[in-house]
């Protein structure tokens, strides 16, 4: 939603990833808000700590999607729950901006969740989650695209 705590998470881990695999000149991976409450603004710095902990390094700079922009450039759209799903189907233009859109669970491989909650409220514990049920769903993404 503000592009500090999730998005940041995601294109962190599936950046390392896809390096590791030897595919970065394949892909183009970015984050954006649905919200611009954080724009201009670095990852959480608990997120930051607890990526870095796994060995991803959180560089991205907090940016509000694009309608305009960001469906002519990106193959997919991927939010991260349920609301956030529905404010990007909500600026959507047309049928083939839809089709770009999902949801980062839907890749999961071994974890039962349905979206990637919040961490920004909670503790230790929620960020720490947050990046288990992103790299499952990230190596489910990555998987599915090669």
């Amino acid at each position: 939603m503000g592009n500090i705590c999730r998005s940041p998470g995601a294109e962190g881990v599936f950046t390392k990833m896809v390096n590791d695999h030897d595919l970065g000149e394949q892909f183009e991976i970015d984050s954006a808000g649905t919200a611009g409450y954080h724009a201009g603004e670095a990852a959480d710095k608990r997120m930051q700590k607890h990526a870095a902990k796994r060995g991803y390094n959180l560089t991205s700079i907090s940016r509000k999607f694009n309608p305009a922009k960001d469906f002519d450039h990106f193959d997919l759209i991927i939010a991260m729950d349920d609301e956030n799903v529905q404010s990007l189907k909500n600026v959507a233009r047309n049928k083939t901006d839809l089709t770009k859109i999902s949801k980062m669970t839907d890749y999961r491989k071994i974890w039962s969740y349905e979206e990637i909650p919040d961490p920004y409220y909670g503790g230790d514990e929620g960020f720490e989650l947050v990046l288990d049920l992103l790299e499952d769903s990230c190596e489910g993404l990555l998987e599915k695209l090669r």
